[in-house]
C-alpha cells in the first residue's frame, strides 16, 4: 500500500482522529506538519502526537504534503479552502464548507476550476454502515425507495439517506418536526456523568420526498454516546428490506432469504491473530473487510482512516469519494430542515444550486 503524506490545519478535538490514524498506521500515513490556529494548543498537541508544529500556511505548504486536512470550524472553512486551492494544494475538509447557503454560494463562486476538495464524511465508511450500503448496492433487496435513518445529526444523516436511496443532487420536498424528551444525562465528549440529572433534549424528525423515493431523518444528540439510545437504519426495496442488522429478501417469488450482519472480531475464544475487527459477514460472504487489520482503531477511527486513504488515492489519480459538491448538497438539505423547523414545520422545496454538477 502506498504511503500518503498530509499536513493539518487545526488542532482541536476532531484533529485527534486524523493524528491517531497516522500514529496507528505509520506505514500508510505521515503527518508533515500541523498548524495550530491557537498558540496555547500547539505545545499540548505536539507533546500528545509527536508531530511537527508550524505557525503559518507557508510553512504548511513548505512541508510538501500530498494534501492538507482542514480541521477548523465550519465558519472559517471556506477561507482556508480558498487559500489552499489557490496554492494548488488538494484539501480534505473535516466538515462541509460554510455555515449557511450564502457562504456555500460564495465559496463555489470563488473556487478555482479543477480544485481537488473532498470532505471527510466518515459515516459511509463506518464498518457496519459500509456493510449495509454494500447490501443495498448488491441489488438483493431491489431498488430502495424508502429509507429511515437515525444514526447521525444534520448533514451526516442526510449523507446516509442519499447513499441508501442512491440519489445525488435530486431536489426534495422537506417537512420537519421537533420535540423535547426527558433523558438522564449521560456520557459525552467530556466523559462520564458525575451525578444523576434528568434533562430535556431535542429530537428532530424530517420527511424528505425526492419524487418516487422517500426518507425519514430522525435523530437526538444523545444517540452518539449514550448507553440507552440506539441507532436505527431501515432500507426498503421491492424485493426485500434491510432493518438494522437484519436482511430479508425474496430470491424468487417462493424463496425467501433471511440473514444477519455479523461482526467478526479477532482475538476472542482462543484466536491469536490479534484484537481487531476483521470485517462484517452475512449469508456466508464478506460484506465488509477492514482495510486496516491489526491496527488498534475503533469503528469511527477506521472510517476516518479510510477517508485519509481514499484522499491519498484521489490526489494520485484515483476517484473522488465525497466531493465538496456532495457535502454542500447534504448541508443544504440539512439547512432546509432547519428552515422547516423555524417555520413551524412548513414544507420547503430544494432547488438546484451552484454546486450541482
Amino acid at each position: 500500500m502506498a504511503k500518503y503524506k498530509f499536513a493539518m490545519i487545526g488542532s482541536g478535538w476532531r484533529a485527534d482522529f486524523f493524528a491517531r490514524a497516522a500514529r496507528e498506521l505509520p506505514d500508510i500515513f505521515e503527518i508533515t506538519s500541523v498548524m495550530a490556529r491557537h498558540p496555547e494548543k500547539a505545545k499540548s498537541f505536539k507533546d500528545k502526537w509527536n508531530v511537527p508544529i508550524v505557525t503559518d500556511i507557508d510553512a504548511v505548504l513548505a512541508s510538501k504534503p500530498d494534501f492538507v486536512v482542514l480541521t477548523v470550524p465550519r465558519e472559517v472553512m471556506p477561507e482556508y479552502i480558498l487559500r489552499m486551492t489557490a496554492a494548488e494544494m488538494p484539501v480534505l475538509a473535516e466538515t462541509p464548507p460554510g455555515k449557511d447557503i450564502e457562504a456555500l454560494n460564495d465559496l463555489f463562486t470563488r473556487l478555482p476550476a479543477g480544485a481537488k476538495v473532498e470532505v471527510a464524511e466518515q459515516y459511509q465508511f463506518q464498518p457496519m454502515h459500509a456493510a449495509r450500503l454494500n447490501v443495498v448496492r448488491s441489488g438483493e433487496i431491489g431498488m430502495v425507495t424508502h429509507a429511515q435513518v437515525s444514526c447521525a445529526h444534520g448533514y451526516h444523516g442526510i449523507s446516509m439517506i442519499r447513499k441508501m436511496l442512491g440519489v445525488t443532487f435530486e431536489d426534495a420536498a422537506i417537512t420537519a418536526f421537533s420535540c423535547n424528551n426527558p433523558i438522564m444525562y449521560g456520557p459525552g465528549r467530556d466523559g462520564q456523568a458525575q451525578s444523576e440529572v434528568i434533562e430535556n433534549e431535542e429530537q428532530v424528525i424530517a420527511f424528505l420526498d425526492f419524487g418516487g423515493k422517500q426518507a425519514v431523518f430522525d435523530f437526538a444528540g444523545s444517540q452518539y454516546m449514550h448507553y440507552i439510545r440506539e441507532n436505527r437504519m431501515l432500507a426498503r426495496g421491492e424485493r426485500g428490506e434491510l432493518n438494522g442488522n437484519h436482511v430479508n429478501y425474496m430470491k424468487r417469488f417462493d424463496d425467501p432469504v433471511f440473514y444477519n450482519l455479523e461482526r467478526k472480531d479477532m482475538g476472542q475464544d482462543g484466536n491469536l491473530e490479534g484484537f481487531f475487527l476483521k470485517g462484517i459477514m452475512g449469508e456466508g460472504k464478506w460484506l465488509y473487510k477492514n482495510p486496516f487489520p491489526l491496527a488498534r482503531l475503533y469503528d469511527d477511527e477506521i472510517a476516518v482512516a479510510t477517508c485519509l486513504m481514499k484522499m491519498g488515492e484521489y490526489v494520485k489519480g484515483g476517484k473522488s469519494f465525497y466531493s465538496v459538491n456532495e457535502a454542500a448538497q447534504d448541508l443544504y438539505l440539512d439547512l432546509l430542515i432547519q428552515q422547516s423547523l423555524a417555520g413551524n414545520s412548513i414544507k420547503v422545496q430544494s432547488a438546484p444550486q451552484i454546486w450541482v454538477k
